[in-house]
């Protein structure tokens, strides 16, 4: 099978549970932008000098994956679920551990991992307000909210790490 369908020649898209939308629609618009911070963790991981970021990353992504496909659902079946909250959680607390306190604003760019977590931490927010435009018309999974909120902190404490070399 063609990579090329021609099913979306009109404008129009195929949900993961089968539904045709809008390829503009604020579903698609949220989960376009959940596949550009894969990207930019995609990038990161490719530059990471520090393997237990890489190695995090690389999770972050695949949890991305399951991120997307509840966005890209209609449907009461969720991924993003308290275990992977709380799982993203405790990385936050442990990698928050092994940093100084903040005195001043920080200019990323040190390093390019560090420079593309910036571009995903952003990337992030920006997800995060199309998912809470998206929650104010449709369903979602409450969870996607919390997580995105979650991984913006992750993105900021993981570029972090990378610059302190």
């Amino acid at each position: 099978m063609s990579i090329c369908t021609k099913t979306g020649d009109k404008g129009t898209t195929s949900l993961f549970t089968g539904e045709r939308v809008a390829k503009n629609s604020l579903r698609v618009q949220a989960y376009g932008t959940v596949d550009e911070v894969s990207s930019a963790l995609g990038l990161a991981r490719a530059f990471a000098q520090k393997e237990e970021v890489k190695q995090l990353l690389l999770e972050l992504e695949q949890t991305n994956l399951k991120l997307m496909a509840d966005l890209a659902s209609i449907t009461d079946k969720y991924y993003i679920n308290n275990e992977i909250i709380s799982n993203i959680d405790q990385k936050i607390v442990e990698f928050e551990a092994k940093l100084p306190a903040l005195t001043a604003f920080i200019m990323p760019g040190n390093t390019q991992s560090g420079a593309f977590l910036d571009l995903a931490r952003t990337t992030t927010r920006r997800a995060e307000r199309e998912v809470l435009t998206l929650a104010e018309k449709e369903a979602i999974n409450e969870n996607v909210k919390i997580y995105l909120n979650r991984l913006s902190d992750l993105c900021f404490l993981l570029m972090r790490v990378e610059e302190e070399l």
